[in-house]
């Protein structure tokens, strides 16, 4: 284990930039900050390239077991003084655990096979989520559900962004997550015989009245314009949440999270 007193360190430094996306881009790194998460994600043999502590904010939360887990995979501890790592820290209570993690981002190909052949598939598709709190928010929800996959279309927010990896939870690492545009996903959808059902504010149907069970793919769209039109005239049906109020949608997480449960409820 290394000890880390000055913030000019080089590894501390690095950490810092990794918060910058194009830093994260070119290195193909990210970080994860959290007992939970770091727990989700060592579990689940997401590769590490090192692991920052300060024992001052610990939690004592089984901490020590987790750091063992670090060790036993050989993998570079640092200790950091209290003000070394509220410089690294972008929590504003950290619990004194941060790491360095390498990317594993899934595309078209890994989609295709996953689904090949597979029956009643349970899908989650997000088109141009904007906000990185949305989308680990909807990880966070089809974890709970037990969605067995997240699509990802025209990403316009790195899902390894700091704040998507701390509004999951660290569900980022218990859900599949594949990245691809939205015509081969449809693609795909259509060739495996996966129904579409995309959710809009101007669709006709009510969520609840259509059968969601079988192999389904929930599609929903970025928080300004909702879905494109390549998904609304693809889909195999539009469905939408009633409103009863002033407001004529809800927040993106919301809805999918909505939808999602009375999938749940009807498959159960």
């Amino acid at each position: 284990m290394r000890e880390i007193l000055s913030v000019v360190n080089p590894n501390i430094k690095k950490v810092i930039k990794l918060r910058n996306r194009r830093f994260r881009d070119e290195t193909k790194l990210f970080l994860i900050e959290g007992y939970r998460e770091l727990v989700k994600a060592i579990n689940k043999d997401v590769q590490f390239d090192s692991l920052f502590i300060c024992e001052d904010f610990f939690l004592k939360d089984n901490e020590e077991n987790l750091i063992k887990k670090f060790e036993e995979k050989k993998i570079t501890i640092f200790k950091c003084s209290e003000k070394v790592f509220q410089k690294i820290s972008y929590r504003d209570r950290p619990d004194g655990l941060l790491a360095i993690a390498y990317q594993d981002q899934k595309g078209k190909e890994a989609f295709e096979i996953f689904v090949k052949n597979k029956e009643n598939l349970f899908l989650v598709v997000l088109e141009g989520i904007e906000k990185p709190g949305n989308l680990g928010t909807i990880l966070r929800s089809c974890d709970g559900a037990k969605v067995d996959a997240v699509i990802i279309c025209d990403p316009c927010t790195d899902i390894y962004n700091p704040n998507v990896v701390r509004a999951s939870i660290g569900s980022l690492f218990t859900t599949p997550v594949f990245i691809c545009n939205s015509e081969n996903a449809i693609d795909i959808l259509k060739k495996n015989k996966i129904k579409i059902l995309a959710t809009t504010p101007h669709a006709s149907d009510i969520y609840y009245e259509e059968n969601l069970k079988g192999s389904i793919a929930i599609v929903a769209g970025c928080e300004q314009y909702g879905l494109s039109n390549i998904w609304l005239t693809k889909a195999d049906v539009c469905i939408k949440i009633p409103m009863k109020g002033e407001s004529d949608s809800l927040n993106v997480a919301t809805s999918t999270t909505i939808i999602v449960y009375e999938a749940i409820r009807q498959r159960s």
